[in-house]
């Protein structure tokens, strides 16, 4: 479903602080994989995902999302192929929205066809439905504005809104990383729900050593814009948290000592 074929980026080229983002990354993806992607600050995290959204051009190299290459796709039309749920609760959302309003959006965003009905009863119905396994009473606030939302209830919405459309590709970008412990626990179990059920292709960036450990079906390392190491099959379901930070620890001590 997604591959990214030795993808090189160069942040400031030829000047003093010239910064190599992604250096010849290679990673794929099968149709309904859940990749998990770790590494320090500066490692090509951030830069990777806005490649694959289109929102940051590549110097060389590739990225096809079934098949199709995209690496020249503007972002607005890689919009009704990938979705993706960022940090910040507040980018998701429209603020001075109702969470219907939102969800409308969404809809509008992912459908092929022009949608000349709004805000149905139908629409409503479906709404309360899809945001009812969240557990956090969203379904019976539809005509809140979503500005009045805690950031856990804003970002659970964002989920919600970005798998609405059934993406061919869902991009996770440290999505729980600016909640509290119990919202992102409850933002990542309705992630792992949503997933699942509809079987989508997921790319997850994390932080969080124990997130990357529970979830997902493969890990990659990156560092210093490279996967560093790829981890998979009984390897990844019997991998601890310390096996983890050692794996870390010496892939950057090797890089360390080469470079």
């Amino acid at each position: 479903m997604l591959e990214i074929r030795s993808a090189r980026k160069i942040f400031y080229r030829g000047q003093p602080d010239e910064k190599v983002a992604l250096d010849g990354l290679d990673l794929s993806l099968a149709t309904g994989e859940f990749g998990v992607v770790i590494g320090s600050n500066g490692a090509g995290k951030s830069s990777m995902l806005n490649a694959i959204s289109g929102a940051l051009p590549l110097d060389s190299g590739k990225i096809l999302i079934n098949g199709d290459d995209v690496t020249n796709v503007p972002v607005y039309k890689r919009a009704a192929r990938l979705a993706r749920v960022f940090q910040d609760p507040m980018r998701g959302t429209a603020a001075s929205m109702t969470v219907a309003e939102n969800m409308l959006l969404a809809d509008l965003r992912a459908s092929k066809r022009k949608l000349r009905k709004g805000l149905t009863a139908a629409r409503l119905s479906a709404y309360k439905e899809r945001l009812s396994v969240l557990g956090l009473g969203l379904e019976n606030r539809l005509d809140t504005r979503v500005d009045l939302l805690s950031g856990g209830q804003r970002q659970s919405l964002s989920l919600i809104m970005a798998v609405g459309g059934s993406p061919e590709l869902l991009l996770l970008d440290e999505h729980t990383a600016a909640l509290d412990p119990r919202t992102a626990d409850v933002v990542m179990q309705a992630t792992v729900r949503a997933v699942e059920a509809l079987k989508l292709t997921t790319l997850m960036v994390t932080h969080n050593m124990q997130h990357a450990v529970d979830f997902g079906s493969r890990i990659f390392m990156l560092s210093a814009g490279r996967v560093r190491l790829d981890i998979s099959g009984e390897e990844k379901a019997s991998i601890t948290v310390p096996d983890l930070i050692e794996h870390f620890s010496v892939k950057t001590d090797r890089m360390l000592l080469a470079s």
